[in-house]
């Protein structure tokens, strides 16, 4: 097998994107051999100016604070990039990157997915701008698949325990119980499948937890870059 692409992981909250790199260095042995892996570099700014930005909506900023970090990977000498969050794939759509590299987008990876598992109606779970975004939308709707999101008031709680907890790894057994009824509320509106939309979510809810099939978006991306590097 030719060496593999090195990937670059373009990190915005600590804990998604360890969780995209461990799943990567873990799965990767597989196909390499032990303790093989592809190269991998990682470039991240601060999450707060990332929050600054979303909470001012705006999107050139974000789109500006993503394409900092592709420049570093590339100058690192990355050939494919990742983003393991979701939300900020909104930027990535709305201002595509002027990077040559390619990019995998994490919606196309779980849409995908989703296709290939025959789920028609997915429920979306994530923070308030990604469940209110069009960022599954626009890459479902192109595969035949409907996409639902919480009530207002299950977005509101489900963005604060993502702020309040989950990104300063706090993973609290209310919480997953609150995430496992708000899934069972999904099951009431014909979705057959539930998608984990914030790259920390898979770190709070497992398979055990839910009453629908999950589709852990930070491990579908991570092992999509690892098929393409691979490729």
């Amino acid at each position: 097998m030719k060496h593999p692409a090195h990937i670059g992981i373009v990190g915005v909250s600590a804990e998604g994107a360890a969780l995209c790199y461990r799943t990567i260095c873990a799965e990767a042995p597989t196909f390499l051999g032990p303790h093989q892996h592809p190269e991998l570099s990682m470039h991240t700014l601060p999450l707060a100016r990332y929050m600054e930005a979303l909470e001012k909506g705006d999107w050139p900023a974000v789109a500006g604070l993503l394409q900092v970090s592709a420049r570093r990977l590339e100058a690192a000498g990355a050939k494919i990039l990742i983003c393991p969050d979701n939300t900020v794939h909104e930027a990535l759509d709305i201002y595509p990157s002027d990077s040559v590299l390619p990019w995998l987008h994490i919606a196309e990876v779980v849409a995908d997915e989703a296709l290939a598992r025959g789920y028609a109606r997915l429920g979306i779970l994530g923070t308030s701008w990604l469940m209110e975004s069009m960022v599954y939308p626009r890459q479902c709707s192109a595969l035949g698949i409907q996409t639902l999101i919480p009530t207002a008031d299950q977005r509101l709680r489900i963005d604060q325990i993502i702020f309040d907890e989950l990104v300063n790894m706090r993973f609290e057994a209310s919480s997953r119980a609150y995430f496992s009824g708000v899934i069972e509320s999904m099951v009431a509106v014909g979705c057959d499948a539930v998608v984990l939309g914030c790259t920390e979510i898979p770190l709070l809810i497992e398979q055990p937890d839910s009453s629908l099939p999950l589709l852990d978006s930070t491990r579908l991306l991570a092992r999509a870059a690892l098929r393409h590097a691979l490729a």
